[in-house]
């Protein structure tokens, strides 16, 4: 026992490097992270103090231990059964697959990146590149929502800018958990994003079984409590109009509810642009049919960096505006009680109405819809007539003119549509470019069904 045994020096170093480790994942990494999740809980009651419907539990859970119940759960199990009949798979490969789903479903969210980062960098962001204006906004109808209730906001989808958006103009409210895509699964940006408690989503998926992975988890979110984003057009509006409603994910929240379910408030939420950076690559997509977006990082790079290069030479201006405009919520308990029988459709057709409504009037979709239905070269002051006349039809709108001056807010419109050489002016005479006529079409259309609504009920 007391006699001495030599050893190579490298064995020494690998047996003490294995005891090092041995020593921190049983006492040391525990006591950090216990430290850490400490700091982690006051923080977040602090931040619950000033939030209006604090961050649920299940926000904060572990991820862990959220995909573990995930994949336990007995519908889940059920799902897994069948797929293994289905394909003639053993079970245990099937609950690997499910397991394999959850991971890439279940988010990892962090109170400190989401209010300590990314707050920040969404307004400062919005801000940078936009002059922000909020329409609507029904601060009671909001404030008097049940507190028990799920709030779930509806939107129309104009931009990726709409998650920059939202989030920061709801950064009092609550921290809001949106479904993404698969383009943001791309490392290091899938990393954030689910910090921020975004969760990804296959689109297209025909698969059961990750169908029904993905329905159990929006259902165990909706019925904790967990404050989302929603867009029930699926995608970004590929012709700048809104789209019908694709009902998968708002199906997820509203099926297999009970008597004891909470009851679910949608917030119509809807967005509008001066300037939309897709437009081009959105406009294209759509005449050809397919929702393929090629937008290169080498593009987005070369955009960061021709800003920065306009904001050192002091001739970096802000691309016009953007607007939100918030309406009355709208409660799932109320509409069942009133529409009974209705289905999820009646409900995402309600939804895209009142969203519909609500959509902010700027001034280069006014300009752009004047020139559009001109169809042919235009003078300011007809311009100006076309565009007063219209703001006259829309008296219920949001309707932003700059400095309430409806001659400069034609101005506002018609400098940015000629920045971007999308129209061409000629002693006092103003015409769409050929090639681009698709393009001013697509912001004319972000507010043509204002118009088209105000017909029927005329």
């Amino acid at each position: 026992m007391t006699q001495v045994v030599e050893l190579p020096v490298w064995l020494f170093v690998l047996i003490l490097l294995f005891a090092v480790v041995t020593f921190a994942s049983h006492f040391l990494f525990p006591s950090v992270r216990w430290f850490f999740r400490r700091r982690m809980e006051r923080a977040v009651a602090r931040l619950n103090e000033r939030l209006e419907r604090p961050i649920e539990p299940f926000k904060l859970a572990r991820r862990y231990d959220m995909i573990q119940r995930l994949i336990y759960d007995p519908e889940v199990s059920l799902a897994i059964a069948e797929h293994a009949k289905t394909e003639g798979v053993p079970e245990n490969v099937a609950f690997e697959m499910a397991r394999r789903y959850a991971r890439e479903i279940v988010p990892s969210f962090s109170a400190t990146a989401y209010f300590g980062f990314a707050i920040r960098l969404t307004r400062w962001l919005s801000q940078s590149l936009y002059r922000v204006r909020v329409g609507n906004f029904d601060e009671t109808a909001l404030s008097n929502v049940d507190k028990d209730a799920t709030i779930v906001f509806v939107m129309n989808h104009r931009s990726n800018m709409d998650y920059v958006l939202v989030t920061w103009l709801a950064a009092d409210r609550s921290a809001l958990s949106y479904a993404v895509g698969e383009w943001a699964r791309v490392w290091p940006l899938s990393r954030l994003i689910r910090a921020m408690g975004a969760y990804f989503i296959r689109r297209k998926s025909r698969n059961a079984l990750y169908r029904k992975v993905l329905a159990r988890y929006v259902r165990m979110a909706t019925e904790a409590g967990v404050a989302q984003a929603v867009f029930p057009e699926g995608g970004l509006s590929l012709t700048g109009d809104l789209a019908p409603p694709k009902l998968g994910i708002l199906k997820y929240i509203v099926d297999d509810r009970t008597e004891s379910s909470k009851d679910v408030v949608f917030v119509p939420v809807a967005l509008n642009y001066d300037r939309v950076f897709e437009d081009r690559v959105l406009v294209a997509a759509g005449q050809k049919g397919e929702r393929r977006f090629p937008a290169r990082i080498s593009v987005v790079t070369r955009f960061i960096f021709k800003q920065i290069w306009l904001r050192l030479r002091g001739k970096y201006h802000r691309h016009g505006y953007a607007a939100a405009s918030f309406g009355a919520p709208v409660s799932l308990n109320q509409f069942e009680l009133e529409n009974p029988g209705a289905t999820v459709d009646a409900l995402g057709a309600l939804l895209m109405e009142k969203i519909g409504k609500e959509v902010p009037v700027l001034p280069v979709p006014l300009v752009a819809r004047a020139m559009i239905q001109s169809g042919a070269p235009i003078s300011r002051k007809d311009l100006e007539n076309s565009v007063g006349e219209m703001i006259r039809h829309l008296p219920d709108a949001h309707v932003h003119v700059p400095r309430n001056d409806q001659r400069y807010g034609v101005t506002v419109g018609v400098r940015n549509l000629l920045k971007r050489e999308f129209i061409r002016e000629s002693d006092g005479i103003y015409e769409i470019v050929e090639e681009e006529q698709e393009v001013v079409r697509f912001y004319a259309n972000s507010i043509s069904h204002l118009f088209r609504d105000r017909s029927k009920n005329d």
